[in-house]
């Protein structure tokens, strides 16, 4: 679509480039890092709902707010809405790490989660409506156990 900009100019918006995330974590077996992950992620329907409700001040109150970790390796899908077997915490922090960017910290500790297989990842709202969703791309699950523990970011860019 062109525009004319206040000088009469022709603008070109063309722009495309639609909201997404990425999940960036650290896995570490007794404190020594063992592996990096940095993959882009699925904003599901009920997220991109709750981001539209929230530009018009229709969602006040329904921030993300926690991270949820799970045992499913299904593919993500638009009309995902739970995480299967969950294990679920709140955020540890956000920042705003550039333009258009807000970025969810999060860790779970050693003492967290033991015995869960983790395949998939999930962010959810206060409500625990489900925004974001990821799985393991290498399809192996980390094996949560008490020398295990993980730390991570989960950035969403507009």
């Amino acid at each position: 679509m062109k525009e004319q900009d206040r000088a009469g100019s022709m603008l070109n918006f063309s722009e495309k480039q639609q909201a997404k995330g990425i999940l960036s974590y650290r896995v570490f077996k007794n404190g020594v890092l063992v592996e990096e992950v940095e993959e882009e992620n699925l904003i599901v329907t009920v997220g991109r709902t709750t981001m539209a409700k929230l530009l018009a001040g229709d969602a006040a109150g329904n921030p993300v707010t926690k991270i949820s970790l799970g045992t499913s390796g299904l593919t993500p899908a638009l009309t995902d809405t739970a995480i299967t077997n969950p294990y679920t915490k709140n955020l540890n922090s956000y920042s705003f790490p550039g333009a258009g960017q807000v970025q969810f910290n999060w860790s779970l500790g050693t003492g967290e989660a033991n015995g869960k297989a983790i395949l998939e990842f999930g962010l959810l709202c206060s409500d625990n409506s489900l925004f974001s969703r990821r799985i393991r791309e290498s399809g192996k699950p980390i094996n949560k156990e008490a020398d295990i523990s993980l730390e991570g970011t989960w950035t969403i860019i507009f």
